[in-house]
């Protein structure tokens, strides 16, 4: 069953910039709902396309095309997995980095400060340590700096004492519930987002 995504953000922008070639090989390493990808097969003719994702939703968007191929990879390895695929040299690279609205709106996922799930964040929740296996092991001193600086909180230590204090939490609503009342007045959804923001980039 394919995900429901939105329509990516800036598309024209972002294919007007990649100046596509009719017989290019380019590259989208943020599959995701299959947007961008759709849309640069629109300019190819003999070109190639290779699409990377390591979350398992995006393969239900795979585009039945000759002219595509689907790498369910993280991008790190971009090089390697080009290499495999013969491809020495690309025209252009499409990123569009970070998290979805798709996966933002799916609470299971555990990124949504929205609705509740299980703590997860993981981007392949195949592979890895989840966020809340990662909460409950970490030291205090561990978390603060996480929340320092990837999520540039403010006062760290003392959000960290909080969640620290309330181990252990397994779900998106007990992180919320363990540092409530400590987000400045007006402030509580960017609040969230910085200290989910941090725990999604702890890796």
């Amino acid at each position: 069953m394919k995900s429901e995504y939105h329509t990516p953000v800036l598309l024209r922008e972002c294919i007007e910039s990649l100046q596509i070639d009719p017989e290019g090989v380019y590259v989208d390493v943020t599959f995701g709902g299959g947007g961008h990808s759709k849309e640069i097969l629109k300019y190819l003719t003999t070109g190639k396309l290779y699409a990377f994702d390591q979350d398992p939703d995006a393969a239900t968007n795979v585009i039945a095309d000759p002219r595509m191929v689907f790498i369910p990879q993280n991008f790190g390895n971009m090089q390697n997995w080009l290499a495999f695929h013969g491809v020495t040299a690309v025209n252009g690279i499409l990123a569009d980095l970070g998290v979805s609205s798709h996966q933002f709106d799916t609470g299971e996922r555990g990124f949504s400060i929205r609705f509740d799930g299980p703590l997860d964040m993981r981007m392949n929740p195949l592979q890895g340590q989840t966020a809340a296996e990662w909460i409950n092991e970490a030291s205090l001193e561990e978390l603060a700096k996480v929340l320092g600086q990837y999520g540039e909180v403010e006062h760290p230590m003392k959000v960290a004492r909080a969640i620290h204090a309330n181990k252990p939490v397994y779900s998106t609503q007990a992180l919320i519930e363990a540092v409530k009342g400590l987000e400045g007045r007006g402030k509580t959804s960017q609040f969230l987002a910085q200290i989910f923001q941090a725990l999604r980039m702890r890796e």
